[in-house]
């Protein structure tokens, strides 16, 4: 199966949630969860490293991270960095299982907070223990995990997602002088519950507003909303209380985001392009590989006051002449599809994954006819009041759909064999931009 030309993805085996997201020494720096050795995900998670000279020229550099202590022997799970002077400091999780029957949640097992130190971003130093489960408040469960860490005014912040004994989803917040001893200072929560666990935590600043995502756990389904087994998302985060949650991607394939800035002042967000425990699967599994990240996603407020997303720009320069449109075509991916509408419109791609958008009952649907094609997936229904611009980012096997300028975005993975796709339009008026791949080299695999 052709591996795809702009979508970063592992080289063999199991990625997920992308970590440690940064500018370190002129270099982009893209850490990720990683299972080398099973495209499955069975086995203890690592840490693999990316790294850019900007966001179309990459290096694969192996595995950055291993689970080599006895704080994080079964995993070093998620987390972030932070460059302090001339040292990248990178925050994570260590997973601690105990032998015996345990369920998990309330006994046997720790979530350990773990600092690792690099002076060049690819290998680390040394691991310093920070926090244990006595250091988390007494009604947390055993899920504490994820830090999120930067720096503000001197002073060193941390927020860790969590579930209660209670089964509800917090995240805790921590401060420290030093960014080694951290102490408790609350703890962030929706006045209802809201899912029993909240997952990989990430505050940020846009445009001068102060914002919280997070991955809620347990969300009950609803037609146009939190449609997948897991939810990502974010709200408006203020002293006094959490905004109204967000979904960040109505599509099928999308997890575990997180953001940084780039030397420009953009504040770009990357995601994990799949999600646990879902009903569906991905074809490459047998090639011996799974996953991959989203692009790059710049952050803007909208005039409506939430958060859209674009991909990150410099996508355009991988663009050759477009080609001009005719009722039916086959074009060889990679390719963006970008164009105005009026009304009601449809794209099929590969003659059965369908972007179908009803103007009168203002819903737009992404579904496969085939089950083939989308390897279990189904439907994902969107209420819009409206839609004037469309843009298809369509790789080997990946498709990211950006509606009003990514007010409304949607992902998926997508299966459609070897050769050109099929592709055909109803309802727009746009181009076919033919690209080329983003440069990826490989130091190991």
């Amino acid at each position: 199966m052709r591996r795809q030309w702009f979508h970063l993805e592992p080289p063999k085996g199991w990625m997920n949630d992308p970590n440690g997201l940064c500018c370190f020494q002129n270099r982009i720096h893209v850490y990720f969860q990683y299972c080398p050795e099973s495209a499955d995900g069975q086995g203890n998670r690592w840490w693999g490293h990316y790294e850019g000279e900007d966001l179309l020229h990459w290096t694969y550099t192996g595995i950055m991270m291993s689970p080599d202590c006895k704080w994080d022997r079964d995993g070093v799970y998620s987390g972030s960095a932070v460059e302090d002077q001339d040292h990248l400091l990178l925050y994570f999780t260590g997973n601690v299982l105990y032998d015996g029957d345990y369920d998990g949640i309330l006994a046997g097992r720790e979530g350990n907070t773990l600092r690792a130190i690099s002076t060049d971003g690819r290998h680390v130093r040394e691991k310093d223990l920070l926090l244990t489960p006595k250091d988390y408040p007494a009604d947390c469960s055993c899920h504490v995990r994820d830090p999120k860490v930067w720096k503000e005014e001197g002073l060193w912040h941390m927020v860790l997602g969590a579930r209660t004994r209670e089964n509800r989803g917090i995240v805790l917040r921590y401060q420290s002088t030093d960014g080694q001893r951290w102490q408790y200072v609350g703890r962030i929560q929706t006045k209802e519950p809201f899912g029993y666990m909240w997952e990989c935590p990430d505050r940020f600043v846009l445009e001068e507003e102060e914002f919280l995502s997070f991955c809620p756990q347990g969300v009950p389904s609803e037609e146009f909303r939190y449609q997948n087994v897991y939810q990502s998302g974010y709200a408006s985060l203020t002293e006094e209380e959490l905004g109204v949650f967000t979904e960040w991607d109505m599509g099928f394939d999308f997890y575990a985001p997180q953001t940084f800035l780039m030397p420009d002042g953009r504040r770009i967000l990357m995601g994990w392009m799949g999600i646990g425990d879902a009903d569906y699967t991905n074809a490459t599994i047998t090639e011996g590989w799974q996953h991959c990240l989203t692009v790059p996603r710049e952050l803007y407020r909208t005039k409506a006051g939430r958060i859209g997303q674009r991909p990150f720009r410099e996508w355009r320069r991988l663009c050759m002449h477009p080609l001009k449109w005719a009722a039916n075509m086959a074009v060889p991916a990679p390719f963006a599809l970008e164009g105005r509408t009026a009304g009601d419109f449809s794209i099929t791609l590969a003659k059965h994954l369908h972007i179908d958008f009803d103007q009168a009952q203002g819903i737009l649907r992404l579904h496969f006819s085939s089950p083939e094609l989308g390897a279990g997936r189904k439907e994902r229904r969107v209420r819009m009041g409206g839609c004037e611009e469309v843009l298809v980012l369509v790789d080997s096997t990946s498709v990211e759909i950006y509606l009003n300028d990514g007010e409304v975005v949607l992902s998926t993975r997508y299966y459609p064999g070897e050769g050109p796709i099929a592709v055909s339009m109803r309802g727009i008026d746009g181009d076919i931009w033919p690209m080329e791949g983003m440069e990826v080299k490989y130091l190991a695999t």
